[in-house]
């Protein structure tokens, strides 16, 4: 699979915020936010620099994005989406192969959090290489 990749910039917003809806729902994440908030709050995670997002494309077609903090030491991937349409393709281990190998810095700690009801996504982040750290309980009021 070949795929390029360029920064988010506002012009991505919307595109990223429909991803992240579909991304809530597929996770079944309890994030009650609509396309609007999403899309205002990703805005403001790329204006102020809290977090970076990148949108991976197969031609001229976006199928992918990732978003993640950046710290001098640690890399903490908070969302990353490949469309429904183009998984088991190959897309989302090549993004990542992208991430580590052409934007994140080498030596830091890599992050993610996947929710325990989410077989694909904690299989998938298995296979290209996270390890099992933690596993946060909860007791619901």
């Amino acid at each position: 699979m070949n795929l390029t990749w360029h920064e988010a910039t506002d012009a991505d917003v919307g595109l990223l915020a429909d991803w992240n809806l579909q991304l809530i729902r597929d996770e079944q994440h309890r994030n009650p936010m609509n396309v609007e908030q999403l899309a205002e709050r990703m805005r403001n995670w790329l204006r102020t620099g809290e977090y970076r997002a990148i949108v991976f494309s197969a031609g001229d077609e976006p199928v992918c994005h990732a978003v993640f903090k950046q710290e001098p030491e640690l890399i903490h991937v908070r969302q990353f989406f490949v469309r429904r349409d183009r998984r088991r393709l190959g897309i989302g281990r090549g993004a990542v192969a992208i991430l580590k190998q052409q934007i994140w810095p080498r030596g830091v700690r890599l992050t993610v959090d996947v929710l325990c009801h989410n077989p694909g996504g904690v299989a998938f982040w298995r296979s290209v290489g996270y390890r099992d750290y933690n596993l946060t309980l909860e007791i619901m009021p």
